[in-house]
């Protein structure tokens, strides 16, 4: 993948994510905060789930109490995936979010 697509791709999910999180209708407050390639979540009163891209490695790093994620873009499934999670990268980002707040968080992005 080039540059030009990575950081496309990586604006377009934050992007998707902030909407998403503005659109959720949630009962939880989700503090958004995007800034130099880093998207901050915190959910109110708790510690941030946070979104980082990784250019030099074409990838995208989730951090959470629960531990570090490391995915890439696999261009067959059009999606971000991690050969050490079982699970999606959208699944993983709202288990984190749920782990840490407390509460069901369903984001669809």
């Amino acid at each position: 993948m080039n540059e030009l697509l990575y950081y496309k791709l990586t604006d377009k999910l934050m992007m998707s994510i902030e909407d998403a999180i503005g659109a959720s209708g949630m009962d939880i407050d989700i503090d958004c905060v995007n800034a130099g390639g880093i998207l901050t979540l915190t959910p109110d009163g708790c510690l941030p789930v946070i979104i980082s891209r990784q250019p030099s490695l074409r990838q995208l790093w989730v951090a959470a109490t629960c531990g570090g994620f490391h995915f890439t873009y696999d261009e067959g499934k059009k999606q971000w995936t991690s050969d050490a999670v079982g699970e999606t990268f959208i699944d993983l980002v709202n288990r984190c979010l749920s782990e840490q707040s407390g509460e069901q968080v369903r984001l669809d992005f």
